[in-house]
């Protein structure tokens, strides 16, 4: 029998509907809140932290079996490539394939009536864990589709003026930062970073720079990088920019969700985020910050009406409505395992191999031992072996023998290197496979 309130319902919203982009709800609608509550409160009972401190629970392994409990991973091997993307827990994939299956059967009548709503709640949502505004925050397909808007349509440079980015920065942002030369006719500098890293030389890494190209006018800041996971003193990097004048775009595709965080922590005007990384929604999310003011600083997405509305600076066409209905879910996981909590369990997990590695001759590490620089994410090589292809045959040597799945990474000044990412299921016996391998390879 056709529900008559919900039919009600929709002839009401078909004669106020309006496009995407006039949208403006700023709450959860009665349908999403109902959905994720009903489907998230016994997990979320289950997984409420004890009432210690971060660095207590990260060692309280009972509880960090319980979160990975929630998570369908392979156990074919130790799964240490969390860094790609973040697996969803079992209740958000419950409710992304609960969400294709409603959009289905809705068609055009949901997709035009009802999920304009319910995208403005989700971002909604996504503002309020960013800490900023909602008129401050678009969506995206993920951080690199966010930072090449950002990137590609700053609109603040003229020729001869110069920009700045580092070894460390991701491949495809390196790309679009050289692309500017051809769009906007600018001189593009590329640092590298000194290893191993201190705070104080990578901060006087920057400063150096700053010093050096008096027509610098914008800077790519990655907060944590894909390559060694060394996280960047933004905040500080970004205020001596602004006593020149020059504009950071940050990438915080590694660091919001992994690091306990928000956006203005950061201080900048720009960033892109990641919401399929470390948050653990769908695969295809993620967003783009702009500080209230700044919006006509990036040139409207090819032909878009100009002015303050950050919705006209992308347009990524129709989008997968399941993944961003699950978003608020995944969000609510997130924060109710706690950030703070996550950080100090996956420092753990990588203090753990870090610091038994360090006592494996013939093993360089590329981490970072001050804390405030620490992430995640580490690297390491053998001594002398900086190509690809000695580090992807680690990589294929380490998942062959011992079972353990990292992943190579190229394009630091110093070489190649094979990365290791854990992730909040990632278990003590999984990184200690980990060394067992690395022992391995010192000893042959």
């Amino acid at each position: 029998m056709p529900d008559l309130k919900r039919r009600a319902w929709l002839m009401a919203s078909a004669s106020a509907m309006l496009p995407l982009a006039a949208a403006g709800a700023t709450a959860a609608t009665p349908g999403v809140a109902a959905a994720f509550t009903s489907a998230s409160a016994p997990l979320l009972a289950a997984l409420t932290p004890p009432a210690v401190a971060p660095a207590a629970l990260a060692t309280d392994d009972a509880y960090w079996q319980r979160v990975a409990a929630q998570y369908d991973v392979t156990d074919d091997v130790a799964m240490l490539d969390n860094g790609y993307w973040g697996s969803m827990a079992r209740p958000v994939v419950a409710a992304y394939q609960r969400h294709v299956e409603e959009v289905n059967r809705g068609n055009a009548l949901y997709g035009r009536l009802e999920f304009p709503a319910e995208y403005e709640a989700a971002r909604g949502a996504v503002a309020n864990a960013l800490g900023v505004h909602q008129d401050e925050v678009v969506l995206t397909l993920g951080a690199t589709e966010a930072l090449q808007a950002l990137i590609g349509g700053y609109n603040r440079l003229e020729r001869g003026d110069t920009v700045l980015c580092a070894d460390i920065d991701y491949d495809n942002m390196l790309t679009t930062m050289h692309w500017l030369r051809q769009r906007r006719g600018v001189n593009v500098v590329r640092i590298a970073l000194p290893e191993p890293a201190t705070y104080d030389a990578v901060i006087d890494c920057y400063a150096q720079a700053i010093a050096m190209y008096p027509k610098l006018r914008m800077m790519l800041l990655t907060h944590v990088n894909h390559r060694n996971g060394m996280v960047l003193p933004v905040a500080e990097i970004g205020s001596m920019a602004r006593t020149r004048g020059i504009d950071v775009i940050c990438d915080t595709a590694h660091g919001f969700g992994q690091l306990d965080m928000r956006i203005p922590d950061l201080q900048v005007d720009f960033a892109g985020i990641n919401l399929h990384k470390w948050i653990g929604a769908p695969v295809g999310i993620g967003a783009i910050y702009i500080r209230r003011g700044r919006v006509r600083a990036i040139d409207p997405y090819m032909g878009e009406s100009d002015g303050d509305d950050i919705r006209t600076r992308i347009h990524t066409g129709t989008i997968n409505f399941a993944a961003y209905l699950s978003l608020p879910l995944a969000l609510q996981l997130h924060e109710q395992i706690g950030v703070a909590n996550k950080q100090a369990r996956l420092h753990h997990l990588r203090n753990r191999w870090v610091d038994a590695a360090r006592d494996i001759g013939g093993v360089q590490l590329l981490a970072a031992a001050d804390p405030r620089l620490t992430s995640a994410i580490a690297s390491f090589r053998v001594h002398g072996q900086t190509s690809v292809a000695d580090n992807a045959a680690l990589s294929r040597r380490l998942l062959r023998e011992h079972g353990v799945f990292a992943v190579w990474r190229d394009g630091l000044a110093s070489g190649a290197c094979v990365r290791v990412t854990p992730s909040i299921f990632t278990s003590n016996a999984q990184v200690d496979r980990l060394v067992t391998g690395l022992e391995a390879v010192a000893r042959t």
